[in-house]
C-alpha cells in the first residue's frame, strides 16, 4: 500500500548516531583483501536482487520510476528520531526485508545489511532494527531504525558512490573499527542509491 500523504520537501540535516562515525579512511580502489572480498561478494549479489525486485515493481505496474525515486520525504509524526515515508516505502517493505535479512545472516560479522537512497533514506531496514516502538528515545533510537536518513559523512559517501564499490572504515563511539562496503543500485539506468553492509 502506497503511502499518500502531503508532500513536504526536507532538508536532509539528519545526523546518524548510533553507527555516528568518526572515518579512518575513505577508499574506493584500495585492493580489498580477506573478509571484505567476501563483503563484496554479498553486497553485489544483495544489489542485484534488490535491482531485480525494483525492475518487477516498475513492470508490473506497482510503482513508476518517479514513485521509486521519490524524495519528499514525508515526516510520520511522533517519532523521535524523526522517521519518514515517502512514495514506495510501504511497498517495498514486505519485498526487501527478507532479502536483506538473508544476507545480514550470512555472517555473524554482518552488522547492518540495507538499501539507501542517493540521500541516505533508508525505506526498509533489518528485521532486528525494525522492532516496534517503545516511546523510550535511547531504546528506539538503537532498535527501530527504518525508514530514517543516515546523511551523515559515511553515509552520503555509501548513497552517492559510483565507483564498483566503496569501503569505508571508522570507528564507532564504542570504540570498535567498523567496515562499510558499498556498492551503487541503478534502476532504469538511474543511479538510486546504495546497498550498504556493515561489519566488524
Amino acid at each position: 500500500m502506497l503511502y499518500r500523504y502531503l508532500r513536504v520537501p526536507v532538508v536532509a540535516s539528519l545526523v546518524l548516531s548510533f553507527f555516528l562515525a568518526t572515518p579512518l579512511s575513505c577508499q574506493a580502489e584500495e585492493p580489498l583483501r580477506g573478509f571484505d572480498i567476501k563483503a563484496r561478494h554479498f553486497a553485489e549479489d544483495c544489489r542485484d536482487e534488490i535491482q531485480q525486485q525494483f525492475k518487477l515493481l516498475l513492470t508490473g505496474g506497482k510503482l513508476t520510476v518517479a514513485q521509486l525515486f521519490d524524495t519528499f520525504y514525508i515526516p510520520i509524526p511522533g517519532t523521535d528520531p524523526q522517521k519518514y515515508h515517502t512514495q514506495y516505502d510501504g511497498m517495498v517493505d514486505g519485498i526487501l526485508r527478507p532479502i536483506l535479512d538473508s544476507y545480514l545472516e550470512a555472517s555473524k560479522r554482518f552488522i547492518f545489511v540495507v538499501a539507501v537512497d542517493r540521500n541516505g533514506y533508508l525505506p526498509t531496514h533489518n528485521t532486528r532494527y525494525s522492532q516496534p516502538l517503545t516511546g523510550d528515545q535511547a531504546a528506539d533510537a538503537v532498535h527501530n531504525r527504518t525508514k530514517r536518513l543516515f546523511n551523515d559523512r559515511t553515509g552520503l559517501a555509501a548513497a552517492r558512490n559510483l565507483e564498483p564499490y566503496l569501503l569505508q572504515r571508522y570507528s564507532r563511539d564504542t570504540g570498535e573499527i567498523m567496515s562499510d562496503l558499498s556498492v551503487p543500485i541503478f534502476v532504469e539506468g538511474q543511479h538510486w542509491g546504495a546497498l550498504r553492509i556493515g561489519y566488524k
